[in-house]
């Protein structure tokens, strides 16, 4: 074969190799093509998919919205319509409008959660901390009308003016009290000027005579606390406040003081509080580990623990009956779950769920439940309660044997 034929069918070759390699680019770029376009198909669908998914969740939410469905409105509309048109009285537009938003709570069905005005909020925020400004007396309406004052807070303004408890009511700065409410006798101390007031009362055996009483900061009691025989130290905790930690801590270091040997704690007819204070309290007692967890409806867990420092080294017994509730079952619940006391009484309320209170831009605020409290080993009682370990019965009126068997439980813990 010639060089010339030679080069001929090279190049025959070669052209065959560029026709093969330029068919399948061209295959290339038509597949890369149905690629890309499909890709922009695909592209195109998902976006539409998110469309429609963004107005079916706008469409889903206004339909569960109360508020945004024009029913309502035109409903609320009308009830106006009937109130303008047919309603004896006038109409107060303030006292509609909360009506509206404490209307909206009510419809949870939930008897734990509710809608409070400005003035109903000061009043539930003084009464959770344990502090407020007035004069620090507990008052009690008569059959005859008269008012008594049933207790006088250590250290308020009362008792340091020279207020006693049994002490008759007459008068507030000129104003006889026998017919009036205990609520507008309230009102009547709230609206003092110059913080000062003047009490009339009447004392037996003595001649009315007038007090003069300094406005002031009244911090609640909520613990109380005396030594019993042999030892015997008995604290009792009336609710879970913000002042409560402070108080427990008086109480039992007088006890201790007083040489407690043993200690009971009352929690009967306590109805809860805060759980940041019972758990305060818990951890002067409780050792190293899990106090209480909350759950809310997504899952989400909250655990408080306490440190073990101040673990309680004495006999313990513990008294709750039915109304015992929420922190105080808390209480009941990790003293149980860690065996360090004995419960002695009736089986608890059984609230075991925790609300919050979030105040609103006006100064009104709405409390809701929020989750669910568990104790130390995964027991939530909502419903159910906190057996005792002694189960006693008590009858109003009769010796207090709920006590007894207390004192009882705690002289055996020790033998």
């Amino acid at each position: 074969m010639n060089e010339q034929q030679e080069n001929s069918e090279q190049y025959e070759e070669l052209k065959m190799d560029i026709a093969y390699i330029e068919d399948v680019e061209k295959k290339n770029r038509k597949r890369e093509s149905r690629t890309f376009i499909r890709g922009g198909l695909c592209g195109m669908l998902f976006t539409l998919i998110f469309i429609a998914a963004i107005f079916m969740w706008k469409e889903r939410n206004q339909t569960t919205n109360v508020l945004s469905d024009t029913m309502h409105v035109k409903k609320l509309e009308l009830l106006e319509e009937l109130i303008d048109d047919y309603y004896l009285e006038d109409k107060d537009e303030e006292a509609l409008a909360e009506g509206l938003y404490t209307g909206l709570i009510y419809g949870l069905g939930d008897v734990y959660s509710r809608y409070y005005t400005a003035e109903e909020y000061q009043t539930v925020s003084e009464d959770s901390e344990g502090e407020y400004e007035g004069i620090g007396i507990l008052m009690q309406k008569q059959e005859d009308g008269s008012v008594c004052i049933e207790q006088c807070y250590e250290n308020s303004p009362c008792a340091l003016a020279g207020i006693q408890e049994g002490d008759i009511l007459i008068a507030v700065n000129g104003r006889a009290v026998k017919d009036m409410e205990l609520a507008e006798i309230v009102e009547e101390v709230k609206k003092t000027k110059d913080n000062s007031l003047i009490l009339k009362i009447q004392r037996e055996g003595e001649r009315e005579q007038e007090i003069s009483v300094s406005v002031g900061e009244v911090e609640m009691p909520t613990v109380q606390s005396e030594m019993l025989e042999d030892g015997i130290g008995y604290l009792a905790i009336s609710e879970f406040k913000g002042v409560t930690l402070t108080q427990y801590e008086k109480n039992m270091e007088k006890l201790e003081e007083e040489g407690m040997e043993r200690l009971i704690i009352d929690l009967r007819d306590n109805p809860g509080g805060y759980l940041t204070s019972v758990c305060d309290v818990l951890s002067q007692i409780l050792p190293e580990g899990l106090i209480v967890y909350i759950e809310d409806k997504y899952g989400n867990r909250e655990e408080t623990f306490c440190d073990g420092e101040n673990p309680l080294q004495i006999p313990l017994a513990v008294l709750i009956n039915e109304n015992s509730a929420s922190a105080s079952e808390v209480f009941a619940g990790a003293v149980k779950d860690y065996g360090v006391g004995v419960l002695v009484g009736k089986t608890t309320y059984g609230k075991g769920v925790v609300q919050t209170i979030r105040e609103l831009t006006d100064g009104s605020a709405v409390k809701l439940t929020i989750a669910k409290y568990y104790t130390p080993s995964g027991k939530n009682i909502h419903q159910v309660g906190v057996e005792p370990d002694i189960e006693v019965d008590q009858k109003s009126g009769e010796e207090d044997y709920q006590l007894q068997r207390a004192i009882e439980a705690v002289k055996a813990a020790e033998s």
